[in-house]
């Protein structure tokens, strides 16, 4: 048996059980995640902010087929940065913590950092999209921190899409758009 995580919103409502390992666990410095984290942390004082001090969103990401949404589907809500984005961001209502980034067209979910206990996140391996970093962001060598979507992120991804058999899951359990 694969171990499992919970991971839940602030006020502990929305629960979503993880399956197994994730395919690798990220600090992205693209325009979109700070932009929809900018917003989403507007959303609430007392929600976990998304950004770090960098700018920074950090992503831990999971197969599809490996996250279940155990209590309080009906508080999540999806957020867009436009009406024909291919990217949601999922907000749990109750408590306006964000939970997940739903590439939809994608075989993975990205899972926002702050849903674990500081003990257990898992560590960042890389750093992605670092191009887009805040002006003046010196970051430092610990990982690495690749311009784009590094060939190992990508090889990440497909190993664990060539795991599932080149299924893409669909994300059933969110229930309408945030109405904010």
């Amino acid at each position: 048996m694969r171990p499992e995580t919970e991971v839940t919103c602030d006020c502990g409502r929305v629960a979503l059980q993880l399956e197994g390992q994730p395919i690798i666990s990220t600090e992205c410095h693209c325009t979109s995640c700070r932009e929809a984290g900018e917003y989403l942390q507007s959303l609430s004082a007392t929600a976990a902010p998304l950004l770090n001090d960098q700018g920074a969103t950090q992503l831990v990401l999971y197969r599809k087929d490996r996250v279940r949404c155990e209590r309080g589907a009906d508080a999540l809500r999806e957020y867009r940065l436009s009406a024909d984005a291919k990217t949601r961001r999922v907000v749990a209502t109750c408590c306006n913590s964000a939970m997940f980034l739903d590439f939809t067209p994608g075989h993975w979910l990205s899972l926002y950092g702050q849903r674990w206990p500081l003990a257990t996140l898992p560590p960042v391996e890389m750093r992605t999209m670092t191009r887009d970093r805040c002006e003046g962001v010196a970051l430092p060598g610990d990982v690495p921190n690749a311009e784009t979507h590094s060939f190992r992120f990508f090889v990440k991804l497909i190993g664990a899409w060539a795991a599932m058999g080149f299924r893409t899951p669909e994300i059933t359990f969110v229930n309408g758009a945030l109405d904010a």
